[in-house]
């Protein structure tokens, strides 16, 4: 049987179990947001996201909502590439939208998301999932990552494949490999290039499921 979230709240066990979570009274009958954040530590593009996701929260309480996070997972294409964890980053794209339809669906309580996501598979995943579950939702992006520098060059991770090819071929020295290799990507965002991460935010911006700027705001942007 469908229910409304105001009537999934007013079920003894959810209210209780509500109630154990530290919602309180005075709470628990505002309008509850799912934040779904793919925040983790091994991605570069995802790992200043739990930052991002607090900036969220403190919105929502702003405006009279009740934020509840959960996490979803995040495969980085570029750590996975040339060895078997490739054969797991496009199977993670279904992953990720039936593990949020289910954990939105499943309690039921929300009236709205935000979903913070970035990466290849990962936005796309998130993008999904809105669409199945069809509550007012909106995107925030994780932006892309600054561009390296190696003397005058301006690097990014196609730096990296690019340095390989050429070490390996002798054009290079060692010393010169390892100093684009740790140079090409300096922080926190998505590879810097138009790749799927990047072209993605662009998308989801066009299609206004996300602020204005989002897509292009640097991940370390202090806006």
């Amino acid at each position: 049987m469908k229910m409304k979230a105001t009537e999934v709240k007013e079920l003894p066990a959810a209210r209780c179990l509500l109630y154990a979570d530290g919602i309180d009274e005075k709470d628990i009958d505002r309008p509850f947001i799912a934040v779904v954040n793919s925040f983790n530590e091994i991605n570069p593009g995802h790992i200043h996201l739990q930052k991002l996701g607090q900036k969220v929260k403190d919105g929502i309480r702003a405006a009279g909502g009740v934020p509840l996070e959960f996490h979803t997972i995040a495969v980085c294409d570029g750590i996975a590439m040339g060895h078997e964890g490739m054969k797991y980053s496009l199977p993670s794209r279904e992953t990720i939208a039936d593990s949020i339809e289910e954990m939105i669906r499943g309690h039921g309580i929300f009236e709205g998301a935000v979903y913070i996501a970035s990466c290849d598979k990962n936005l796309p995943g998130h993008l999904k999932a809105s669409a199945r579950i069809n509550l007012p939702s909106i995107f925030v992006t994780g932006g892309p990552m600054m561009p390296g520098k190696y003397g005058s060059q301006r690097l990014g991770v196609k730096a990296a494949f690019e340095a390989r090819s050429q070490y390996e071929r002798g054009r290079i020295t060692k010393e010169v490999y390892e100093e684009l290799i740790s140079n090409a990507c300096p922080g926190a965002g998505s590879c810097s290039g138009l790749y799927t991460a990047n072209s993605m935010a662009c998308v989801t911006e066009a299609l206004g499921l996300s602020l204005k700027m989002c897509a292009s705001t640097h991940a370390l942007d202090p806006a």
